[in-house]
């Protein structure tokens, strides 16, 4: 899944900065329902990102019961982490 795609998808637009507050909302609505019904675990991994990275996403823990995905998804919070300190 391609992070453009995906903001796509749920926000209707790969700018998200120019989103409406309501459909920011709205979009991360349909976000965490897609993320709750998902099975695929790569599919899931993917919207659990996006989530992350829009601050609205479950805990690790919570979300990842598996121990590779749950390994994945903070190896993935620590590079992400990294990435916006570096930039800031």
């Amino acid at each position: 899944m391609d992070f453009d795609d995906l903001l796509i998808r749920f926000f209707g637009t790969a700018d998200i900065d120019t989103l409406e507050p309501e459909r920011l909302v709205s979009g991360v609505e349909l976000l965490r329902v897609q993320f709750g019904l998902e099975h695929d675990g790569d599919r899931r991994f993917a919207l659990w990102c996006l989530m992350y990275m829009l601050g609205v996403a479950p805990a690790a823990e919570e979300a990842f019961r598996d121990e590779e995905d749950l390994e994945a998804a903070r190896d993935f919070m620590e590079e992400a982490d990294r990435e916006i300190d570096d930039a800031g």
